[in-house]
């Protein structure tokens, strides 16, 4: 991962093409379920690994338990 990749390592928490702020959820990719955000350009930032299920990304989110990548 590089240096401002994900908003722990640095990237901005606002969008600076949209000017949006996007808040963390649950996504889902060809690899899986990740803890992440979408702004108005769609996906932002990847800031999990990645989960087999919603569910499993879900409780992780819920409860803190994140495995972040940082």
């Amino acid at each position: 991962m590089l240096p401002g990749e994900t908003i722990m390592s640095g990237a901005p928490e606002t969008c600076p093409d949209c000017g949006v702020t996007p808040e963390l959820d649950v996504h889902m990719s060809g690899a899986g379920y990740y803890i992440g955000t979408f702004c108005g350009c769609g996906p932002y930032s990847r800031e999990s690994g990645y989960y087999p299920t919603r569910e499993a990304a879900e409780a992780a989110l819920e409860s803190g338990e994140v495995a972040w990548r940082c």
